[in-house]
This record gives C-alpha cells, structure tokens and sequence, in this order.
C-alpha cells in the first residue's frame, strides 16, 4: 500500500518552542478524578507513609476531616497532564520547579483540571537549536479551587528547518 492510498500520516507530538505563545493558556482535558487507589499506591510506591494519606480513621480527627490526596501525585498530575498537548517529543530536559504551591486540599473523588500558561520563550544562550521555556501549571478541582500551582523551567527543542 502506497503513502497516498493509506492516507495522510499525523504523529502527535508536542510544540516546539516557536510554536508556543507566551501568556497562551492551554486548557488539558479531559481531567482526572481521584480515586483511593490512586493515592494508596503512589504514597506506597513513593515511601510516603503519612497517615494523612493512608489512614481513614485517624484522617478524621484531624482539620481536614478526612485523607488528603498526597500533594506529590497532585503535582506530578498536573504536571503530567499538559505532556500530550505541549512537550510530548519536544522536551529535552526539565531544569526546575520554582513556586510550587498547594493553597487548597485535593480529597479522594475530586477530579483535577490541569491549565499551562507559557510565561517565557528564549533561545538557550548555550544549545542553539534549544530554548528555555517557562510554564505556570495551575490545578483546578471540579469546583474551580486552585489546588496546585507550579512554575516550571524547561529545556524544549526549536523547529529544525
């Protein structure tokens, strides 16, 4: 079968650092609705053995009233779901977090809505056909509450010509 009897090809990737518009917003769907399963094995996984995350009836007792999604999934989530949309095959390499924040709880069942704003493009001053990109990832709960902020720094590959 002939390229043109199979149709075009589309790979998806990510966008390369011309591609990216500073004070764009990317909005990444669907989101991710949190289940016990998810925060019991990554707080295992991770050696994280925080009662707060893992211990229903002790939970209770404290201001919270219940577990806490460990805050380590949550930034990794987040994080991780602006990949398919923004660095998927473009990054080369992540420099730093810089202002991580949790200013609201994330609770088992709430669904994490994850946004990019791309704050930064430059050239990298040692790698020519790389930049230096900054990305804010803001998590959002079902009900809008900000409940993960993170700035980060990347390496990212230029167009080739």
């Amino acid at each position: 079968m002939t390229a043109e009897q199979e149709g075009h090809r589309i790979v998806q990737r990510g966008l390369y650092a011309e591609e990216l518009q500073v004070g764009a917003v990317y909005l990444h769907r669907p989101g991710r609705t949190v289940t016990e399963a998810d925060n019991v094995l990554f707080s295992t996984m991770t050696m994280n053995p925080q009662a707060l995350h893992l211990d229903a009836a002790w939970s209770e007792s404290t201001e919270f009233g219940r577990r806490l999604v460990n805050s380590m999934f949550t930034l990794a989530t987040l994080v991780g779901a602006s990949v398919a949309q923004i660095t998927q095959g473009t990054l080369v390499a992540n420099l730093g977090l810089d202002e991580v924040t949790f200013p609201h709880p994330l609770h088992l069942g709430d669904t994490l809505y994850s946004e990019t704003e791309v704050r930064e493009v430059r050239p990298s001053r040692s790698r020519p056909t790389q930049a230096v990109v900054t990305l804010v990832h803001t998590g959002r709960n079902q009900h809008g509450d900000v409940v993960a902020r993170a700035v980060r720094t990347t390496l990212m590959h230029r167009e080739q010509p």
